[in-house]
């Protein structure tokens, strides 16, 4: 058999094809008959069946590791320190400019992200993270000056 042969049968296929015997008077014949031999049974009320034993524990044990989880919580926020106010930087460090121009724009990012961090601190004082970054920043601003003094 080839493939012309296969597309001539499935074009032949695609032909309507009427059942040898109607099937809509027999499934009628039986919906009638089990409607006569069943009466209507009337609904009785189910009663309440107690929950399997692992239904219960597992319940149980969610409920527990939810307050695990909250006191976890809880206990890390009630140990965190709090944050020391970060000094304000001196004069000389808000306008220092290294002569030496591989360090100048170094200088001027670390003092651009300085002063983003100075404001965003202004927005939100208690950021615990925002503090530590203006440190880091301004430790990285002083390595800086200490790397331009020992270059010279």
């Amino acid at each position: 058999m080839n493939e012309f042969e296969w597309r001539r049968q499935l074009r032949d296929l695609r032909q309507p094809l009427t059942p040898r015997r109607d099937l809509w008077a027999s499934i009628d014949a039986m919906l009638e008959d089990a409607g006569r031999t069943q009466a209507p049974a009337a609904p009785h009320p189910r009663e309440p069946r107690p929950a399997p034993r692992h239904r219960r524990l597992l319940a149980g044990a969610g409920i527990a590791a939810s307050l695990l989880l909250a006191a976890g919580i809880g206990w890390r926020l009630w140990q965190q320190p709090v944050a020391a106010p970060v000094a304000e930087p001196t004069q000389a460090s808000v306008h220092w400019k290294p002569s030496d121009p591989r360090f100048a724009g170094a200088a001027i990012e670390l003092d651009a992200a300085r002063m983003e961090l100075q404001l965003a601190l202004q927005q939100a004082p208690d950021s615990p993270a925002l503090q530590r970054l203006l440190g880091r920043t301004e430790q990285q601003q002083t390595q800086l000056r200490q790397l331009a003094h020992q270059a010279g």
